[in-house]
């Protein structure tokens, strides 16, 4: 393959202002000495929508293409070649004029290295608008090679229309699948999806994929907070059970989510509809408001800006004057860029502007600008490999990660 020209974008050296709602109170703003470089500058990608590793010590990166093919190639910045791991490009819908369908799930099982699965969320081309989350194995005879006929179907999903897929799916450290889902799609969730418990759409799920039950190809977490929670669903007060599968709700379109690799937590970037892009960490049971609230403000007729004991705002929001669509990333915890250590990386996709986020724990205290001379990408997505190092991708096809300028 021929070689391409390295890229290095500068991230420092200017502060850009962002209109939040937390400003004022003593967050603090600045720029890092951090910058951003080409990875892999051999190797360009058609739409790569998750960057992920196996965990299983090999070192390997696997990059998913939201067209449909998985990637793998060992984690050597001079590696000339990737190999296809998976192609199911027959199988799943990509439209350039409906680009939020497609592959946009790829996770691991925490045991790989015994059994060989991992999941994937997609659009399936058997049947309109349909998410399905599915499970494959690795080839008995090549690591680097799945094996296409092991698919399980483990979830479908109809999608009443194409966009607010969502589509990250993660395990988190209790060793359950987490699924998030978007409202379904439109705009102002029409459907009122993002409060409606009784619909799997806008929330994040959770299920276990190592048993069944009830006639299904995964079961229900014990302390899945909606079991046996009862909806009204008419005027005469009929009642029907909340989805168990639901773990926290109230989203617009989380766009993505990751789990902190060293405190569990779950941050997740919830894309705006008018005015307020946010980022929320998840909590069992949460509700984050959409579509009653879009982040703190007020969004549909019975909202309003009082505080809402039922509701969980966002650690930190900001406004379309800054950004109109955020993606969200990862807390880094890697050892190359030690200004990054806890923070959480995330960018904008209109803008290309990216920052690092800084939380306490119990309130946000920073929001750096990461973003100085350079140019501006629209960054697609952000994920890691083995050694916590963050990458991010561009819809033209790169690879990124970071490195300190001090």
């Amino acid at each position: 393959m021929k070689k391409l020209l390295t890229a290095t974008i500068v991230l420092s050296g200017l502060i850009n202002l962002t209109v939040s709602a937390d400003a004022g109170n003593d967050v603090k703003e600045a720029a890092l000495p951090v910058s951003a470089t080409r990875a892999f500058e051999n190797l360009i990608f058609d739409r790569p929508i998750v960057v992920t590793h196996a965990g299983d010590g090999s070192n390997r990166v696997f990059v998913a293409e939201q067209k449909g093919v998985l990637q793998v190639f060992p984690n050597d910045p001079d590696v000339e070649e990737a190999d296809v791991f998976l192609d199911i490009d027959k199988r799943c819908v990509y439209k350039d004029n409906q680009n939020e369908e497609g592959l946009l799930g790829f996770a691991f099982h925490p045991n790989f290295k015994d059994n060989g699965h991992f999941f994937l969320y997609y659009t399936t081309a058997d049947a309109e608008h349909t998410s399905v989350v599915t499970r494959f194995t690795v080839s008995k005879n090549d690591p680097n090679k799945a094996d296409p006929s092991s698919e399980v179907e483990i979830m479908r999903i109809p999608q009443p229309f194409w966009n607010h897929n969502g589509g990250t799916i993660a395990f988190g450290p209790d060793g359950y699948l987490y699924v998030a889902l978007g409202d379904g799609g439109s705009g102002n969730d029409p459907n009122g999806n993002g409060q409606n418990l009784t619909t799997l759409l806008g929330a994040i799920l959770r299920i276990d994929i190592d048993s069944k039950a009830d006639g299904k190809a995964y079961a229900i977490p014990k302390d899945n907070p909606f079991i046996g929670h009862k909806v009204v669903v008419n005027k005469r007060g009929k009642t029907t059970d909340a989805r168990p599968e639901i773990y926290a709700l109230g989203l617009r379109n989380v766009w993505r989510m990751a789990f902190d690799s060293e405190t569990g937590k779950l941050w997740a970037g919830d894309v705006g509809q008018n005015l307020w892009e946010e980022i929320n960490i998840i909590t069992k049971g949460g509700n984050y408001g959409w579509n009653i609230r879009e982040a703190k403000h007020w969004f549909r007729p019975d909202g309003n800006d009082a505080p809402r004991d039922s509701l969980i705002d966002p650690i930190w929001e900001y406004h379309h004057d800054v950004g109109k669509s955020i993606t969200g990333g990862s807390v880094y915890r890697g050892k190359s860029v030690p200004e990054l250590v806890g923070k959480y990386v995330y960018a904008d996709y209109v803008t290309g502007l990216l920052w690092a986020l800084e939380n306490d724990g119990n309130r946000t205290v920073a929001n750096y600008s990461l973003t100085g001379v350079g140019e501006k990408m629209p960054v697609m997505s952000f994920g890691e490999d083995e050694d916590g190092e963050v990458y991010f991708t561009t819809t033209f096809g790169q690879l990124y990660k970071f490195k300190s300028d001090k």
